[in-house]
């Protein structure tokens, strides 16, 4: 039944959606207060988002898993940090925007901007990878390590041949299932970076930019003509389900690459 519904909520977007896709509408700017044009500057400003929010969240949190899973030893402290970081992960998005909004745009002067959007989903981001990193590295089997260790390796130096290429794959997972995740956040960018209608491409991680799901939430709650946008409304909610579904399976193809990689060698 969770299945069928899925499938029911994705063949009414994708019907709707896919009826204004072309590549006028992926490649121009919107005009006519978002009645006509494309959604360009929503896409771009997406992508950068998510490729910013990840410089940010990725090595933080890959670093942190190792520190965690590999140095700490287990002690109430380390349960206290596996606790507060499952506690980070449920902590609702727009907690983080407001978060995000006090310290990054107000406190550090940033302002609406991308820098700003992706600190504050590189910290909603961070929680997911870091637990990802320390399930897969617990995943190496320990006889890996200790064979290292017999051959007079360094455990830097055991935990960089040895631990991470084997580990790896389900790290970089981890990594795109979280860009996904990211991509489709409105609550976070809302306070920080998203612009309601901004017919242009950035220049620096200063400026503001447009959003899909905030492109989406505009266009369906307060837009000029609710009307005339519906079509663009669904087309941009099938844009932003293809790119999670793309990243998604982008994962899973990845994971079996470098799996069987490892395997070989």
């Amino acid at each position: 039944m969770v299945v069928a519904m899925l499938f029911v909520i994705l063949f009414f977007i994708c019907i709707r959606g896919i009826k204004v896709i072309n590549w006028e509408f992926l490649t121009t700017m919107p005009k006519d207060g978002m009645t006509k044009g494309g959604i360009l500057p929503a896409i771009i400003g997406t992508f950068t988002l998510m490729f910013g929010s990840m410089l940010f969240a990725f090595p933080i949190g890959v670093l942190s898993g190792i520190y965690t899973n590999e140095y700490l030893k287990e002690s109430w402290f380390k349960s206290f940090l596996r606790s507060m970081t499952n506690n980070l992960a449920g902590i609702p998005s727009i907690v983080f925007g407001l978060f995000g909004m006090a310290l990054f745009v107000n406190k550090l002067h940033f302002g609406d901007s991308i820098i700003a959007g992706s600190l504050t989903l590189g910290l909603l981001a961070l929680p997911v990878i870091i637990r990802t990193t320390e399930e897969a590295l617990k995943s190496v089997d320990m006889s890996l390590r200790t064979g290292s260790y017999a051959l007079g390796a360094t455990k830097l130096q055991t935990i960089r041949r040895v631990v991470l290429p084997v580990a790896f794959p389900n790290i970089l997972t981890g990594l795109i299932l979280s860009m996904g995740r990211v991509s489709g956040e409105t609550a976070p960018i809302l306070f920080t970076v998203a612009a309601y209608f901004l017919p242009k491409l950035p220049h620096s991680i200063f400026d503001q930019v447009m959003a899909l799901p905030y492109h989406l939430y505009v266009l369906t709650t307060s837009g000029t003509d609710i009307e005339a946008t519906r079509p663009i409304a669904y087309g941009t909610a099938f844009v932003l389900i293809m790119i999670v579904l793309i990243f998604n399976l982008m994962a899973n193809w990845l994971r079996r690459y470098f799996s069987k990689k490892v395997k070989m060698n």
